[in-house]
């Protein structure tokens, strides 16, 4: 796709519309949920997924058609944390194999690729300040917030 990605209705409507353009009244509208964590995510990887969908879901951004999207991100944190495991064992540079100039470890390609991904995916999930500024959310209703069940499965 090409130009800069489209702002969604919400935000267009809180905006008051300033280009005047017709809203897309059929924007998708998922529901918010945790999605599964998928089954081949490795160990760091479902760390990973534990840790960010609690905040990503308390920040009201996380959606049920989110687990793709957010499974690459996590594979990505797990790659990134093993390359720089690595790169901590062997260091950032190594010997040609002829042993007579030094060379980049391939980790450092591997850590840095992985990172690079990472951050793709946290602007999109408004993770970093300043795509955090431009992310909006709708709060959940609570149908009475005297009833106590309600602080562990909200409306």
């Amino acid at each position: 796709m090409r130009g800069r990605k489209p702002i969604p209705t919400a935000i267009k409507r809180a905006r008051g519309n300033p280009g005047k353009r017709p809203l897309n009244d059929n924007e998708p509208q998922p529901a918010r949920a945790i999605p599964l964590c998928p089954e081949f995510l490795d160990e760091a990887a479902r760390g990973e997924w534990q840790r960010v969908t609690v905040l990503l879901d308390r920040s009201g951004i996380l959606s049920e058609i989110d687990g793709t999207l957010l499974a690459g991100y996590c594979q990505a944190y797990s790659r990134w944390q093993y390359a720089e495991r690595q790169l901590q064992k062997y260091g950032p540079v190594v010997l040609s194999p002829d042993k007579k100039f030094p060379l980049p470890s391939p980790y450092l390609a591997i850590a840095n690729k992985a990172l690079e991904q990472m951050h793709k995916f946290c602007v999109e999930y408004g993770m970093t300040p300043s795509s955090r500024s431009r992310v909006t959310t709708v709060p959940r209703r609570v149908s009475n917030p005297e009833d106590p069940k309600n602080r562990f499965f909200p409306t």
